[in-house]
């Protein structure tokens, strides 16, 4: 439920952003009748049955597969660990890539596929491993199995990691007013429009885009926060990759925060974001 709102608070699509994302489902001929041109950015959730072509794209005639058709949206996995293992290792070179290309015999084609991969799971079979509210009633071996269906090269492409608790009827019969998703997407629109104006000359619009030398130009910390960053990097045993991107949500963060320099607060949220798999992975 969660995970489908997620479009509803993402930046308003450009007028380019519409026409390649209309023109990927046109190939794919998922392009609605009554609709000449795309204008939300879209939302798949595959089942955990889906092959490697239909997720990345393929057939006699090249097809886009489920990541492209999410091109500038949302790919949703649910149930993560269900899926085919192999077919889960292929995500990670177009996460990195932003795009992927089909070779066949007559012909070889590549598709955009800059998606953001939203995935859900449970720590274990029965669901309840971890769980402060109910036992778990699964053997180690079951448990170190299905966790370690996710790969750590797989996990180390996911910035944001949150462990959701399970949820109490008190909360449920709450009704102080939240923020809406409007609201939200306020927010999101004012620091994406800040990231666009940052970025112009490079031709990328958001932080997620940033080049390693342009991380370092745009997300500079200074020593104290440095010294943070440096003892995490060496007690969590961050990979290279996982440093640049925690730079790169601390930016974000810090563009949300209406920040014009990435603070300590903003490098710890971040860091946050990147250990739960040192919880449940521990190999």
């Amino acid at each position: 439920m969660m995970a489908k709102r997620i479009p509803t608070i993402l930046p308003d699509l450009t007028f380019n952003e519409a026409l390649e994302i209309t023109k990927i489902h046109s190939i794919a001929e998922t392009l609605p009748k009554d609709k000449p041109i795309i204008t939300n950015r879209p939302f798949r959730a595959p089942h955990h049955t889906i092959s490697e072509t239909s997720l990345v794209g393929g057939g006699i005639s090249p097809k886009p597969g489920e990541i492209s058709l999410a091109h500038y949206g949302v790919l949703f996995l649910d149930e993560l660990p269900e899926f085919n293992k192999k077919t889960l290792e292929v995500l990670r070179g177009p996460l990195e890539d932003k795009n992927i290309t089909i070779s066949r015999v007559n012909a070889s084609l590549t598709y955009p596929c800059n998606f953001m991969l939203v995935a859900s799971m449970n720590p274990c079979p029965c669901g309840y491993y971890g769980s402060k509210e109910k036992e778990c009633v699964c053997l180690p071996d079951a448990i170190t199995r299905y966790i370690n269906k996710i790969s750590g090269p797989l996990l180390d492409r996911i910035d944001i990691q949150v462990e959701v608790n399970q949820v109490k009827y008190q909360n449920l019969e709450d009704t102080r007013p939240t923020e809406s998703s409007q609201q939200m997407k306020e927010r999101v629109n004012k620091a994406r429009k800040l990231q666009q104006e940052r970025y112009k000359k490079y031709g990328i619009y958001s932080n997620s885009e940033l080049t390693p030398k342009l991380i370092k130009e745009y997300c500079k910390i200074d020593s104290k926060t440095s010294k943070i960053l440096e003892d995490a990097f060496n007690k969590l045993g961050f990979s290279a990759r996982a440093y640049n991107r925690i730079l790169k949500v601390a930016r974000t963060i810090a563009d949300l925060d209406n920040k014009q320099n990435i603070e300590l607060k903003h490098v710890a949220e971040a860091i946050q974001y990147r250990n739960l798999d040192k919880k449940y992975w521990k190999n």
